[in-house]
């Protein structure tokens, strides 16, 4: 599913805050631009808070239908006035809520309409483009701790993709000094401080320039050089950024590293899936709670999570039913522990998927084909059948 950006306009910042809470625990990947452009910002929905003021609400919901047609209005009022409720839809707003933060009990049900109406307005979306292009799908992976492997899984996955597919893939470095060219075995001239710092000129062309082309057909942004960026300045930013990306490329793969700071948050919030990237350890598994737990938290979307178990091995202490009690959710896949196959291919550079034809890089060919929906690749029988006709005689 395509990713919407959402429009907030109002003078109350804890209105602001609420409503991009609500926005976002939907379960559709949302964002943010109100305070980037404000309502001239290019946006799928248009929250508008007339509430306190309802000829100033009524007057902004008449500029964006003006300025964008196919926006879907939110008009959100102090309550459900039938006179308030037919002025607004006449001013242009599609949809109308009445606030209800201090009463637990009707805000559940405010809660329903309003993510069903998010739900409506995404599927309207999809249905528009699906003449011209299938939505752009982001891949997140979050690693539970440290030296997870995340990276690996990550890079793999994305070298995979963009050969399986052949469509456009961008693998995108989100941490800060971070080894996704290392792994790679190539050296960028440019990083994505480059696009956070040129939004204001950032299209097709001018992206090719910042880009690294590796030999797999995938298209690297890499990670910054600095320790201190990018920061939870440039978080806003990377959301405008990520919703860039998704008008150029068909699929994204992102490192978000190990620590949910707003960079990482930015990526969340706009992902199609979560990669929660583990290891059958204790402080991997602990660890890998906190982050299941903080997601539900901030409403970043915890049904787009799967679990990746990595580096199993016949010696692990928690065994994976353990792992998925603790978590509450299924592994969705396991790749076996091979830190010598695994060191060969980042020491050289080369893909695990390129490099060889391992047992793990064949588990990364599967997990890629699952990720778009591609069969397994057949199995030749053959060499089972004549052992079986030598066995009968």
């Amino acid at each position: 599913m395509a990713q919407l950006a959402a429009l907030i306009i109002s003078q109350d910042e804890e209105f602001r805050r609420q409503a991009t809470q609500l926005l976002r625990a939907g379960g559709v990947p949302i964002g943010i631009v109100e305070g980037r452009g404000g309502e001239n910002a290019a946006a799928d929905v248009g929250v508008v808070d007339v509430r306190f003021d309802l000829a100033s609400g009524l007057a902004a919901i008449e500029r964006l239908r003006a300025g964008h047609p196919s926006i879907a209005i939110f008009a959100v009022a102090a309550e459900a006035n039938p006179d308030v409720i037919l002025q607004a839809m006449r001013a242009g707003a599609n949809e109308f809520f009445a606030w209800t933060a201090n009463d637990p009990s009707a805000h559940r049900t405010m809660e329903d309409s309003f993510h069903g109406a998010i739900r409506r307005t995404a599927a309207r979306r999809d249905a528009a483009h699906a003449s011209t292009r299938q939505p752009c799908v982001t891949h997140v992976f979050f690693g539970a701790k440290g030296g997870a492997g995340t990276t690996t899984v990550a890079v793999n996955s994305a070298v995979e993709l963009a050969r399986l597919t052949k469509k456009a893939t961008l693998m995108l470095d989100l941490k800060p000094c971070g080894e996704v060219a290392l792994f790679l075995g190539v050296r960028p001239r440019f990083t994505i401080l480059d696009a956070v710092e040129n939004l204001h000129r950032l299209d097709k062309d001018f992206l090719k320039e910042l880009i690294t082309k590796h030999k797999s057909g995938l298209d690297i942004l890499a990670g910054a050089e600095q320790f201190e960026r990018p920061n939870a300045q440039d978080a806003a930013a990377l959301e405008e950024l990520l919703r860039v990306l998704t008008r150029i490329y068909d699929f994204i793969v992102v490192d978000a590293g190990n620590v949910v700071n707003a960079c990482a948050l930015a990526a969340l919030y706009g992902a199609d899936t979560l990669f929660l990237v583990t290891n059958p350890d204790l402080p991997s598994v602990r660890n890998a709670q906190r982050f299941v737990e903080r997601v539900r938290q901030l409403g970043a979307g915890g049904e787009r999570i799967r679990v990746l178990l990595n580096r199993a091995s016949d010696q692990i202490l928690i065994a994976p039913r353990q792992i998925e009690t603790a978590l509450g959710y299924s592994i969705h896949h396991t790749f076996s522990s091979d830190y010598r196959t695994v060191s060969q291919a980042l020491n050289s550079g080369v893909p695990l998927t390129l490099a060889n034809h391992s047992e793990i890089s064949e588990q990364f060919g599967a997990f890629t084909r699952n990720m778009v929906g591609m069969k397994a690749e057949p199995i030749d029988s053959a060499p089972a059948k004549k052992a079986r006709f030598l066995g009968l005689l």
